[in-house]
């Protein structure tokens, strides 16, 4: 008896989802007809198949095929650039690179790829001033930041003077990264901007400002989905283990 009423909810669940999804309705057909059997090719043919389309499943799988080898892409990536010396080639091996760690020869490549370029490129140059700023080369990536052209797009402008302020930093001029932050901080989704300048206010024992900051970073923090907040966890988990200090304290 079990048994058939466990058969029941099956036929139920997978004809509702049927019927939501808007499957093919020869599938009710199979599903009443043929019972367990009818059910599970429905599942192997219409449920599974989207199961692994959701972007949290192709995030785990590349998460996953990455750290069993990490460096698959960059021996790709090496192995077209050998055939052909293109700045295509040279942009696609920067770029597993840069996903690597490795920002320094990653640079190298991104101005390869630059010089290949007769006019230049907006993109590549801010990805070398990226690779360059994690390279701990902030002077270079300030210099490129600053003769980068406006784009088209006010929120990749807002991204790129994001990198700026990092490196103004970085550079030691804390009030002028300060100001930058708060600029961008306004328009930017995400709290890597307001989280930064509450790192700097920290430092300078300015401790109210910061934490006015953090309370507005912790608001949007309950906003977010958890593929967002994964993306930037440690720095909302900094945010949020500030705050809560800051708070005991």
């Amino acid at each position: 008896m079990h048994l058939i009423g466990l058969s029941i909810l099956i036929q139920i669940a997978c004809a509702v989802h049927c019927v939501r999804n808007s499957r093919n309705n020869l599938w009710l057909m199979v599903i009443i007809f043929l019972s367990v059997p009818g059910c599970l090719a429905y599942a192997v043919f219409e449920i599974f198949p989207g199961l692994f389309q959701t972007r949290e499943v192709r995030v785990a799988k590349a998460a996953a095929i990455k750290k069993l080898d990490p460096e698959r892409d960059i021996r790709g990536a090496r192995d077209a650039l050998e055939l052909a010396d293109t700045a295509a080639n040279r942009m696609t091996l920067a770029d597993a690179l840069v996903e690597n760690g490795s920002y320094r020869e990653a640079g190298e490549h991104y101005r390869a790829a630059l010089a290949r370029m007769p006019r230049g490129d907006r993109a590549t140059q801010l990805k070398l001033a990226r690779a360059e700023l994690e390279a701990g080369n902030a002077a270079e990536a300030r210099k490129l930041l600053e003769e980068l052209p406006e784009s088209g797009s006010a929120s990749e402008n807002d991204r790129a003077q994001l990198l700026l302020a990092r490196a103004v930093q970085d550079c030691g001029e804390t009030d002028q990264a300060m100001a930058i932050y708060a600029d961008v901080g306004q328009r930017l989704p995400g709290g890597e901007a307001q989280c930064r300048r509450a790192a700097l206010l920290l430092q300078k024992g300015r401790r109210g400002e910061a934490e006015d900051i953090l309370v507005e970073v912790e608001k949007l923090m309950k906003r977010l989905d958890r593929f967002e907040r994964r993306q930037n966890k440690e720095m909302y988990d900094w945010a949020a283990r500030t705050l809560s200090e800051m708070r005991s304290g």
